[in-house]
């Protein structure tokens, strides 16, 4: 009896080591904070965060205060500013995901909501506020919807001031602290991934292009000078380098070519971003991205000379974490005696933190909830590199479950590949909740950087354009091939997830390579390119046709490698995800995906949302949708 009690005791202790400790709920029920914007004195920070189950605007007291929730909507805010005159605070939210923000005015404490802006048709993408606080810069699509348009609006009176006409996608870079002038962003129309900068007079309308070049080349992240702009270019160079662009004479108003010179301030082969000046224009902080990790860096500006003449010189802090992750969203105090910023890491969901450049310490602001979940049951990527069909490396981040937590009937691992959006967009080491879950669940994540992904370079970014479309997909095939040589995966049991592009790649990995796939789930799914474009809104159209192929010219190639005309290949069971007010990739794509896998009678599922747009962003939906991806997976992998 003994010798029982004492093997069902082992038994029993052994079943719990490979027990599941927590619940999906508990993992999507994990909260974030980010976009901190600081009160004038620095005694305060409004602040996103998802406690509700959407995104809002929060309040505290610093340095030690309690959090206090100042709007409650069942959509998202997407931005918060305080005005620099401390008189009140503005932000932006849409209706249902459909992306079409307006813009809102409130006092400190939240009361007094003022709609600044009302037609739930019109897109407005907001830039600056001016440095008085009295107006705000916008690019707004009201005129023509296809468009977009320069504007400004004093706040006290709501009057609209159009500023800038154009036919095309533009932006607001930067304003200048006068508000004489602005910095004017135009998206290129024959090239991805390609824009110019102008220099604008408000009063004069003259515009003068600041950045004429050739090959395809992005130019960013635009902050003022006296004298001078910093911004982020890959203007004849792979990564996005931090650049000042200066006036070689600076008395008067001459930025011709002839009177202009840019020089790169950081040259490391990194992406730069996230670009941000003190308000004495003494400072400027950015962040650099090696691998997908980052850090902080601040540089001094020196300003002297006759006439005036700014120098943004050496690094005075290296800000950066034991554990390594994703810095965003950076912020001046008006005193410039700290930075606050957001940051999160594959172990750290998103909370904010301040430097305090005196005493040199770093401060966690906000501690957003667990929902429970011990943190050092988080896992760490490794970084890993696959060769493709071509010989060339792909670079990914491969998480394997703890040992605990994996199968105790098979030493080789259940995958699932997970397929970044954009294409123009980075699978990055971040905090993310349901990679978490699955790990816990005993399955490893494999979230490649495939061609065409961002991060390494200007040559590779451009590797999957128009005709290129399907070598990146052939990258997904090289991943699968990987793990099975390489990764400890049973190659029976490899799935393939996505949205958005990569809802797309994983559509086309189940028509290209039927055999590969144990399942495959394609949330808000391109499907079709023909329809796709005739179909997505109509400022964005032109924008995708430049990095997928336009209807015009390349018609018999988008039908040609959309997966809807391969259908007839599809193995794989697969999971379809959409939202009704998507105005990116239509629901409609993926309703022509389910309703001809049915006529097949092979095996899908469906879910559309009625309140969501370009991916399920609402806490109720993904506690109603993501147990049924679970089960999905769970059914066809285990």
């Amino acid at each position: 009896m003994k010798k029982f009690c004492v093997l069902f005791s082992i038994l029993f202790l052994f079943s719990l080591s490979f027990a599941q400790p927590y619940t999906i709920q508990q993992y999507l029920n994990i909260k974030s904070a980010g976009s901190p914007t600081l009160s004038p004195d620095g005694k305060q920070m409004a602040y996103l965060t998802n406690t509700t189950g959407t995104s809002q605007v929060w309040m505290i007291d610093l340095p030690n205060g309690t959090p206090k929730q100042i709007t409650n909507y069942d959509d998202n805010i997407g931005f918060v500013r305080w005005l620099p005159d401390g008189s009140g605070i503005i932000f932006g939210k849409a209706r249902g995901g459909d992306e079409n923000t307006q813009f809102f005015w409130m006092k400190t404490d939240g009361t007094g909501v003022k709609e600044l802006t009302s037609d739930p048709k019109v897109r407005h993408n907001f830039a600056e506020v001016s440095s008085d606080g009295k107006k705000i810069y916008y690019a707004s699509n009201k005129r023509n919807r296809t468009f977009f348009d320069v504007y400004s609006m004093e706040l006290a009176t709501g009057k609209e001031e159009l500023l800038y006409q154009h036919d095309g996608n533009i932006n607001i870079a930067a304003v200048n602290d006068a508000g004489t002038k602005f910095v004017l962003s135009r998206d290129g129309i024959e090239k991805s991934l390609d824009n110019d900068l102008f220099m604008v007079d408000v009063a004069t309308k003259k515009e003068t292009h600041l950045t004429p070049h050739k090959d395809a080349s992005e130019f960013g992240d635009v902050v003022f000078l006296a004298d001078s702009i910093v911004l982020t270019t890959n203007d004849n160079r792979e990564f996005q380098g931090l650049a000042q662009m200066r006036k070689k004479n600076a008395a008067g108003d001459d930025w011709s070519d002839a009177n202009r010179e840019t020089r790169i301030i950081d040259r490391q082969e990194r992406d730069m971003g996230n670009v941000v000046l003190s308000q004495d224009a003494s400072m400027v902080a950015y962040t650099c991205n090696a691998e997908g990790f980052s850090h902080l860096l601040v540089r001094k500006i020196e300003t002297g000379g006759k006439p005036l003449i700014s120098t943004v010189s050496e690094t005075i802090e290296k800000i950066s974490t034991p554990s390594g992750g994703i810095f965003s969203s950076p912020t001046f105090s008006n005193d410039k005696t700290k930075l606050a910023f957001s940051f999160n890491s594959p172990t750290q969901n998103g909370d904010i933190y301040i430097f305090d450049f005196v005493s040199k310490k770093l401060k966690q602001v906000t501690n957003s909830d667990r929902a429970g979940i011990v943190q050092r049951s988080f896992v760490r990527p490794a970084l890993v590199k696959f060769t493709s069909f071509d010989g060339r490396e792909i670079p990914a981040l491969y998480y394997k479950p703890r040992s605990e937590q994996t199968s105790m009937n098979s030493s080789l691992l259940p995958v699932i590949v997970s397929v970044h959006g954009g294409p123009e967009g980075q699978s990055r080491p971040g905090f993310n909740p349901l990679f978490q879950y699955y790990l816990s669940r005993g399955y490893a994540v494999l979230d490649p950087n495939v061609r065409g992904s961002t991060g390494y370079g200007k040559t590779y970014t451009h590797l999957d354009d128009v005709e290129k479309r399907e070598d990146s997909v052939k990258d997904l095939a090289a991943a699968h091939e990987w793990l099975v040589k390489s990764g400890g995966a049973d190659p029976k049991r490899i799935a393939v997830i996505g949205g958005s592009y990569g809802g797309y790649m994983t559509m086309a990995a189940i028509t290209l390579y039927p055999d590969l796939w144990a399942a495959a789930v394609g949330t808000v799914a391109i499907t079709n390119w023909e329809t796709f474009l005739t179909n997505t809104s109509g400022y964005r159209r032109r924008q995708r046709e430049v990095e997928y192929g336009r209807l015009d010219k390349d018609i018999d190639f988008l039908r040609r490698i959309s997966p809807i005309r391969k259908i007839d290949q599809i193995k794989t069971p697969l999971f379809v995800i959409s939202g009704k007010n998507d105005p990116r990739v239509p629901y409609t794509e993926g309703e022509q995906m389910v309703e001809a896998l049915k006529k097949r009678n092979a095996v899908v599922e469906y879910k559309l949302y009625d309140d969501e747009g370009h991916g399920i962003s609402k806490l109720k939906n993904r506690l109603d949708l993501y147990p049924r991806v679970a089960d999905f997976l769970d059914k066809y992998m285990k």
